[in-house]
């Protein structure tokens, strides 16, 4: 028996060695993996602190950076400027403007970013504005019928802006990586140019980072961005600056006005109150524009703050369907006694009509 055990013993510990020199090979290419990721990790690491001292606080080197080509950028918002009070109150005043243009469409817009980037709601935007209708695809759900969409909603922008003298601070990859800050410059633009009846935060900055990649190593920068300067207009500068002259303009628009109200006996001494429930506002396009506005349209003495706010809604809806832009105040500043906002309506209307009999 003994001798028929003694070569099973001899093999069995010949196989333990032969485990054991393997496990030992594979620990070692274990270690040796372990040593490679850690050298690895410090030559990353030693990167970043050659980096961070560019860096501001709260921002961190993405792993897609890495992955940047020599000479390419990424630009990116301080996630600072996320909280800055004032930029905020810009995204939701762009944000409640494109719903209030687009309410026809049943577009809503929550997040400027995630809604904006894929051309649709730019699209639907620039065509209420400017009254011009898009060769585009409807829906797109590729990146590359976005960008063709995208790409053809900003040329037809450009090409209105451009010429007066907008500086051109997006692009289609910058709007279709959900850049914000291309998004905003996009729509302050817009809006400006078309006299969007909203008032925009005055002097709005904020910080964004420039991550570039020169000789392998990421290099990155602090630039401060104006995305709004100061709205003040020729009223505010008025009214501000020169009230001698605000008397003349007053004076000119009580003129224009009782030329043409006088042809139903009424007449207006006082600009601030006596257009304030809008009545008088829808009277006076009826006649510049020669037709009876029905009595049912309107209250023709109105009692609430709503009913006044009706009222100058409803003569702003006959101002543009008479083919005048829509007009630079909000119908409750009006009714507020908001002389700015009074005067720019009627200024409009002087503008528009003083020739008319």
């Amino acid at each position: 028996v003994s001798d028929t055990d003694t070569p099973s013993a001899s093999m069995q510990s010949s196989k333990m060695k032969k485990d054991e020199s393997f496990l030992g090979k594979l620990g070692g290419s274990l270690v040796r993996k372990k040593k490679n990721k850690e050298v690895s990790d410090l030559h990353e690491e030693g990167k970043n602190a050659i980096n961070a001292p560019l860096l501001p606080s709260g921002t961190e080197i993405h792993p897609e950076d890495a992955l940047l080509e020599e000479n390419a950028e990424r630009i990116m918002l301080d996630p600072s400027s996320h909280d800055n009070p004032k930029f905020k109150d810009l995204v939701k005043t762009l944000t409640e403007w494109i719903n209030s243009e687009l309410e026809e469409e049943r577009i809503i817009v929550k997040d400027l970013e995630e809604d904006c980037y894929d051309g649709q709601v730019l699209q639907k935007l620039f065509e209420k504005l400017s009254g011009r209708k898009l060769n585009v695809a409807e829906v797109t759900q590729s990146e590359i019928g976005q960008k063709q969409k995208l790409q053809t909603v900003l040329e037809a922008v450009n090409s209105v802006l451009r010429p007066h003298g907008w500086t051109v601070e997006w692009s289609v990859e910058s709007i279709h990586s959900k850049y914000l800050v291309s998004i905003v410059y996009l729509l302050v633009a817009l809006a400006m140019h078309f006299q969007a009846a909203i008032r925009l935060p005055e002097h709005v900055s904020v910080q964004v980072v420039v991550v570039k990649k020169l000789e392998g190593i990421l290099q990155t920068a602090v630039l401060t961005k104006e995305l709004t300067t100061t709205t003040e207009d020729a009223f505010d500068t008025l009214l501000d600056h020169a009230p001698d002259k605000l008397n003349v303009v007053k004076s000119s628009l009580i003129t224009f006005v009782n030329k043409h109200l006088n042809k139903l006996n009424l007449e207006v001494t006082e600009l601030e109150s006596q257009f304030a429930d809008g009545v008088y506002l829808i009277l006076l396009m009826g006649l510049l524009e020669d037709y009876f506005v029905p009595l049912y349209n309107f209250f023709l003495t109105p009692e609430s703050f709503e009913q006044k706010v009706h009222n100058v809604a409803f003569a702003f809806e006959l101002m543009q369907d008479g083919g005048l832009m829509k007009p630079k105040a909000r119908p409750e500043d009006v009714v507020n006694l908001n002389l700015k906002a009074t005067l720019r309506v009627l200024y409009n209307l002087f503008t528009n009509y003083k020739n008319s009999e």
